[in-house]
């Protein structure tokens, strides 16, 4: 995988698909909240969880569907989504699908 130091980077080219998984890699973690890449195979996704912390979700590849309490959201490329603090939420990815999370914790 590319380092991230090394210059301009696309997010995609960052993480590699793997056959019936997911994959995470965190590009930076820091006392007030990290940044982490995940590539989703077709069908996989996260389980309904809260966190106490605001997060950003940014798809760069395929298309992620996002539940936030009972609202559903549809993701493609390049699209954002905030999941808010202490409300549960949960990540599926109808097809192929990459994500970068901006995790704030202040």
């Amino acid at each position: 995988m590319p380092d991230i130091e090394g210059g301009p980077q696309s997010p995609a080219g960052l993480i590699a698909y793997q056959d019936g998984a997911i994959v995470s890699r965190t590009l930076l973690s820091k006392p007030a909240g990290t940044v982490t890449l995940f590539a989703f195979d077709a069908g996989q996704g996260l389980s309904e969880h809260t966190t106490p912390y605001d997060a950003l979700v940014l798809a760069v590849d395929g298309e992620l569907e996002i539940s936030i309490a009972a609202d559903r959201h549809r993701l493609g490329d390049g699209q954002v989504l905030l999941l808010p603090a202490n409300r549960p939420h949960a990540v599926q990815a109808s097809r192929r699908a990459k994500m970068l999370l901006v995790m704030i914790r202040e």
